[in-house]
């Protein structure tokens, strides 16, 4: 694992040779309180309507590639007019936040690959015990090196952990795994092997997402032990992101993260992000108390509403975050992924996000000049 603070980046390991063809590469960003995203973009209606239409004959698969590539590249143009200094490709690819990982796990079946509408869950079954991964099992590759291509900012790329993949799949009995732990961990060892080729590709930044761990917060052991299988040997900066989901705008579960810590100290990330937009700073306290000396993504844009928040009212809650992490382990972030906030919206909010982080950084910077 390499620790770093939130403006460093993973140093060039490139060896020595004959110069290679440009290819464009991700730059690095030195900004004080960089902004970023969590992951999904927002959906346009029209990609709606052929990801169904896919389940139902209207449109090929090979038609939705196409539109799947102009979908992401529009995603990253939005991010980079509204100044947001790390990207992604808004999982414009995936139909949820399990099925696209999921359903490529080696030995899990499809019971039923049709589904009425695409952000429905598929029914995956796992008959017998995970087989050895190989190399970059779940060919997510492809995906990272289109959006390397499409833009010259740091890219952060997600999968969604291997505690929240868990709950989604029904194992054959005994047969498969007679322990859900034993499930998490397999799962986990199929996501390192995802990460080392993502890695090999240029990954730079890995994102694990647990948007159901909060509804199972007695797990939180096992989840931190599964994410440091994840992360193991694979070197690049890695991010974990905990929230109380994000299923059509609407919250999971209710609570603080009082049930993450102090295990999620024991994780081999270099960072965190959480939200606190929605549910207010009172759990700012907890980082203070246990003293997370990593880097904090500071959730500051409630995406539960399309309401667009006033610039003000985002710089007091950098500021308020201030107060308990230094600045230079700061990320300023969106509460969760934006998927389900209209576009316009998404677009206003990300400009009020980083007006407000530049509107703080010129004040930081006056008062240490």
């Amino acid at each position: 694992m390499t620790v770093t603070t939130a403006q460093e980046t993973i140093p060039d390991t490139t060896p020595a040779g004959p110069p290679a063809a440009p290819e464009p590469q991700p730059r690095p960003t030195r900004t004080l309180l960089p902004t970023t995203v969590i992951g999904s973009w927002s959906v346009p209606d029209w990609l709606e309507r052929a990801k169904t239409g896919v389940h139902h004959g209207s449109v090929s698969r090979s038609q939705l590639a196409d539109m799947h590539d102009m979908a992401v590249k529009a995603a990253l143009k939005d991010q980079e007019v509204a100044g947001i200094d790390i990207v992604s490709d808004g999982e414009l690819r995936r139909d949820n936040d399990i099925d696209y990982l999921l359903a490529r796990v080696p030995g899990v079946e499809v019971r039923d690959a049709v589904k009425a509408f695409y952000f429905d869950y598929l029914d995956l079954h796992l008959p017998r015990p995970i087989p050895h991964p190989g190399a970059g099992p779940l060919g997510l590759v492809p995906d990272l090196e289109f959006t390397l291509a499409h833009t010259d900012r740091p890219v952060r790329f997600s999968v969604t952990g291997p505690f929240s993949l868990s709950r989604r799949l029904r194992c054959g009995g005994a047969a498969a795994y007679s322990e859900r732990a034993d499930l998490v961990r397999g799962l986990a060892r199929v996501l390192n092997a995802e990460a080392r080729a993502l890695a090999a590709a240029g990954a730079q930044l890995l994102q694990i997402d647990e948007p159901l761990l909060a509804g199972h917060p007695e797990d939180v052991g096992l989840a931190v032990e599964a994410v440091n299988i994840v992360t193991e040997d694979v070197p690049v900066t890695w991010a974990l992101h905990v929230c109380y989901g994000n299923r059509y705008a609407r919250p999971l579960w209710e609570g603080h993260y009082d049930f993450l810590f102090p295990a999620v100290l024991d994780a081999a990330v270099d960072q965190l992000l959480l939200e606190f937009a929605r549910k207010g700073d009172e759990d700012l306290q907890l980082i203070e108390r246990h003293g997370w000396d990593r880097v904090l993504g500071v959730g500051v844009l409630d995406v539960k509403t399309p309401d667009v928040e006033a610039v003000d009212v985002i710089e007091k809650r950098i500021e308020r975050a201030l107060q308990v992490v230094p600045a230079d382990r700061i990320l300023v972030t969106p509460d969760c992924g934006l998927r389900h906030v209209p576009a316009d919206a998404a677009r206003a909010k990300l400009r009020a996000m980083t007006s407000a982080a530049a509107a703080v950084r010129d004040r930081i910077q006056k008062e240490n000049t």
